[in-house]
């Protein structure tokens, strides 16, 4: 539908029995429209987003819709577009759900940086790196309620006339790829290839470490002006995220200082577990390395291509059959998608094509500390040699090197098979199922100068576990409780009483003590479905000094 369609077709209208008078069209892409609008009974100006009807067919889809605009409007900050309220009415006939957000008066993030690439070459990095700390304060806030964003990107972020960064479309991806579920088939990811996580690109779950890479891809496109990976289609984005290391942004801005590179680098590592392990740990180091250096207008290499990337809109397509892969130069996508939603008056250029990925079955959730197991251990995301960086050139391959790599992510199922019964091929534990072994509350018999004994006084209740707190999102699930620093032997007692299989695995550390759990995986408040297997990894302190 054209943006003069679209126009005309609300223009006029109002919605919740006259409450919201919908006025200019904001912006429109393959499954929204956004509107300015007047709300008459509190005398102010909101933007509302329409959700396209074939959507609103789905009473799934309406009801998931309608959860996760519930759970976002309980995110408050500063650096967050607020969510006021959300509804369906009857548009010509068909239910349109639609969500009420604050208006904000300024530009996305990707025509702030359009118009840095046209002065500097890119944006300067102490901005950049103020702006990826403020889209990580934003993220701190909602991974705190379990909500994982899933679409990262500079289209989704706002910075107002007064430099205020504020992020966007909070549960909007995850409403989507549960009526994608419905409409059309099972196993399908919805977001933009270019930002997507690795784990993203293959179909397995995601959490918020997801997120960070996003970040990552985004402060990478900030500070060089163009995208780390890139292609001729969405499927051979996907194979350069999960197959291709990144060039160090240096290579193609030559301003930027070591400190960068680095944190680019950890931000973009393709196994989560290697990643920074927080919102907040990220963005301390944004404002680490932000503070260390002398800021300097950015010296992009020549030939290094700009592309902003403001237009890559978010999108849904069928999935693809793995089954016999195909070169990447044969897939077709369905339809291109109209303009992405941009709610705040700057017009969207033409997107690149989104992609629906296809959801892998049976891969296990990676465990957060494959850094530190042994080499015995096969890293879950380890799929092949690892091609060096280049200095130069598009950041992705060219479709020649993409088809060679295609036969590699074929065998992925089976690679998630091998590291399935290697995550669980342990011994039997004390009720019988496979997993690590039960340990005691002493992790080693050889205690090294330094070691730190156990404190049993960390407990946590069984009944945490037994009887988990309700989830935010959906009725049908519960959170994970925070193990952190509670002594194993409780851990253990709580995980037995629900049922809950652990794998363990230890660190050497004596600021705690033995038997202390340093982190865990899923985190706390991640929402599970209690009725499916639950393993949780434990990371615990051996009391021993680093080696």
């Amino acid at each position: 539908m054209s943006q003069d369609g679209a126009q005309d077709r609300y223009a006029g209208r109002s919605l919740a029995g006259g409450r919201y008078q919908l006025r200019d069209l904001l912006g429109q892409g393959g499954m929204a429209s956004v509107h300015l609008a007047y709300d008459s009974v509190l005398d102010r100006q909101v933007a509302i987003k329409t959700l396209h009807t074939e959507l609103g067919r789905e009473q799934a889809f309406r009801e998931r819709f309608r959860r996760e605009a519930q759970a976002v409007a309980k995110l408050t900050h500063t650096n967050i577009v607020s969510v006021f309220d959300t509804g369906e009415d009857d548009v010509d006939g068909m239910t349109t759900p639609y969500i009420v957000m604050e208006y904000v008066e300024g530009r996305p993030l990707g025509s702030v940086l359009e118009e840095d690439i046209r002065r500097f070459g890119a944006m300067p990095a102490d901005q950049a790196l103020k702006v990826t700390a403020d889209v990580l304060a934003a993220l701190e806030i909602s991974h705190e309620m379990g909500l994982v964003h899933r679409d990262i990107k500079p289209g989704n972020v706002m910075v107002t006339k007064r430099n205020v960064v504020k992020v966007m479309d909070f549960g909007i991806a995850r409403a989507m790829q549960s009526g994608v579920t419905s409409m059309t088939q099972t196993g399908m990811v919805v977001g933009t290839p270019q930002y997507l996580s690795p784990e993203q690109a293959l179909g397995r779950g995601v959490d918020a470490r997801s997120d960070l890479y996003s970040v990552g891809i985004m402060l990478f496109q900030l500070v060089t002006g163009r995208l780390p990976f890139d292609a001729d289609s969405p499927l051979a984005i996907a194979y350069a995220h999960v197959q291709e290391e990144p060039v160090a942004p240096s290579a193609i801005n030559r301003a930027l200082p070591p400190a960068v590179d680095a944190l680019v680098a950890r931000a973009l590592k393709k196994n989560p577990n290697e990643r920074f392990p927080t919102a907040v740990a990220m963005r301390d180091e944004c404002l680490r390395v932000a503070a260390s250096f002398q800021p300097a207008p950015p010296s992009i290499v020549a030939g290094s291509p700009a592309q902003s990337g403001a237009g890559v809109g978010s999108a849904v397509f069928p999935p693809v059959d793995q089954s016999t892969p195909a070169p990447v130069s044969g897939v077709q996508t369905p339809y291109q998608p109209a303009p992405a939603p941009n709610p705040y008056g700057t017009p969207t250029p033409a997107p690149q094509p989104s992609y629906g990925y296809p959801q892998q079955g049976g891969y296990p959730t990676p465990s957060p500390y494959a850094a530190q197991q042994t080499p015995s251990t096969p890293p879950p995301y380890t799929i092949a040699p690892q091609a060096p960086a280049r200095a130069s050139g598009s950041g992705g391959r060219s479709n020649k090197a993409v088809v060679a790599g295609s036969a590699v992510v074929a065998v992925l199922a089976v690679g998630g098979l091998v590291a399935a019964l290697t995550l669980n091929g342990g011994e039997k534990d004390d009720q019988g199922r496979g997993g690590a072994s039960t340990p005691t509350a002493t992790a080693t018999d050889s205690k090294k100068p330094g070691y730190r004994g156990p404190d049993t006084s960390r407990t946590i209740d069984s009944t945490e576990c037994s009887e988990p707190e309700e989830s935010y999102n959906d009725p049908d699930k519960v959170k994970i409780p925070d193990f952190q620093f509670k002594n194993i032997t409780s851990v253990q007692e709580c995980l037995q009483s629900a049922g809950w299989q652990k794998e363990i695995k230890y660190q050497d550390e004596n600021t705690y003590g033995d038997g202390t759990v340093m982190s865990q995986f899923p985190a706390a408040g991640t929402d599970i479905d209690p009725t499916e297997k639950i393993v949780i990894q434990l990371n615990v302190s051996t009391g021993n000094p680093p080696s």
